[in-house]
C-alpha cells in the first residue's frame, strides 16, 4: 500500500514537471507539495534579509498562485506565442512598439518615457502589508556577464531611481526623513537565470504600507 502511494505521488510530481510551461526550481517543486495553509508568507523582515543577501531564488509564490501562474503562462504562450508579446500588447504603452526600443535616454530610468510602473500581476507570497511593483524599462540595464547580476553602476542608478520615485513619496507623506522611510522600500532585479520575461528589462520594487493613493500616483492607474 505504502509503495503504491509513493509511486502515485512520484508519477503526479513528474506529470506536473512535464506540464510546467517553464523549468521548475527545487523551491517551486517544494511549494507545489504544500497547501496554502501550510505555506509560510514572506514578511517584511524576511524579505529584507533575502534581498540584502541576494538569495532571490528563495522567493516563492503561494501554492495556489503558483499553480494558477503556471496555467496562465501556458495559456498565454499558446495564444500569444510568448510572454513578451502579451506584455507588449496588454500591459505596456503601445507607443513603445517592439524591441529593440528607441529610448529618450541611454541611462535607465532617467526619462519617464523610458519606463512604466505597474503592479505585479503575479506577486510573490507576501503578507498583506507588502505591495509588489514591477518597473519595466525600455533602456537596457547592464549586468555582469559572469554572474547575471546587475553591475555596480546599474545598482547605483536603480538605487537612485527607487529613492527619488518611491522613497521620496513615502517620506513626503509620512513627514519623516527619507533615510528612515526607505526602510519601507526595497528592490531587486532577478539574475538572468531567474527571469521569466528575459526579453523585457524590469526591476521589482516592494513597498511596505503603501496606500491606494500611493499606488495610483506611481502607476497612473485607478485615477
Amino acid at each position: 500500500m505504502g509503495d503504491n502511494t509513493q509511486a502515485a505521488e512520484g508519477s503526479k510530481k513528474e506529470a506536473v514537471e512535464e506540464e510546467a510551461p517553464f523549468p521548475l526550481t527545487e523551491v517551486d517543486k517544494w511549494v507545489l507539495s504544500q497547501t496554502d495553509e501550510e505555506f509560510h508568507l514572506h514578511d517584511w523582515e524576511e524579505l529584507k534579509e533575502i534581498i540584502a543577501n541576494n538569495k532571490l531564488e528563495t522567493l516563492k509564490r503561494k501554492p495556489s498562485d503558483l499553480r494558477r501562474y503556471m496555467a496562465w503562462t501556458q495559456a498565454t504562450k499558446a495564444q500569444y506565442g510568448s510572454m513578451t508579446s502579451y506584455i507588449l500588447q496588454h500591459r505596456l504603452p503601445s507607443s513603445w512598439g517592439k524591441p529593440p526600443f528607441t529610448t529618450t535616454s541611454l541611462i535607465p530610468f532617467a526619462s519617464p518615457s523610458d519606463y512604466k510602473i505597474l503592479l505585479n500581476d503575479w506577486p510573490y507570497g507576501l503578507t498583506d502589508d507588502i505591495t509588489h511593483i514591477v518597473v519595466w524599462s525600455k533602456t537596457s540595464i547592464a549586468v555582469d556577464e559572469t554572474t547575471g547580476d546587475v553591475t555596480d553602476e546599474s545598482r547605483r542608478v536603480i538605487e537612485e531611481f527607487v529613492r527619488r520615485t518611491f522613497g521620496e513619496r513615502v517620506a513626503g507623506k509620512g513627514g519623516g526623513k527619507i533615510e528612515d522611510e526607505m526602510e519601507r522600500v526595497v528592490w531587486f532585479k532577478n539574475w538572468v537565470s531567474l527571469q521569466s520575461v528575459r526579453a523585457l528589462e524590469h526591476v521589482h520594487v516592494l513597498v511596505k504600507g503603501a496606500s491606494k493613493e500611493d499606488l495610483e500616483f506611481w502607476t497612473g492607474e485607478g485615477r
